[in-house]
């Protein structure tokens, strides 16, 4: 079954709204890590990271490969854009809108000074 993007995103968004997930997603920017690894810095269990890893890979964030006993997790950049995409449109958007909000301010202080 193929999500529609707004599908995806809420996915993406959901996983991004757990703060031991974006830590997981920082260290996986540094290089590939299996879950052990990726427990190290937390005070949580093995098995507590390995279900968030798998929420992680769900919203397509990570990739797990096969390295003999080994799954290693790696970062997976495509949603990350699409996020990164959809917040750029309202970026832009209020970038406008300060940039009006700014010429309003500079005519009403021209007016002022005269």
């Amino acid at each position: 079954m193929v999500l529609k993007m707004s599908d995806r995103l809420s996915t993406t968004l959901s996983a991004l709204a757990d703060p031991t997930r974006r830590a997981i997603l920082a260290r996986l920017a540094l290089g590939e890590a299996s879950v052990g690894e990726l427990a190290e810095p937390f005070s949580l269990s093995v098995r507590a990271i390995s279900k968030h890893v798998g929420v992680l890979e769900k919203a397509g964030l990570i990739t797990r490969g096969r390295d003999a006993q080994k799954r290693p997790s790696t970062l997976d950049l495509a949603r990350l854009r699409e996020v990164n995409d959809w917040l750029e449109a309202y970026r832009r958007l209020w970038e406008d809108r300060f940039d009006n909000l700014q010429g309003v301010l500079k005519r009403i202080s021209d007016e002022t000074a005269k």
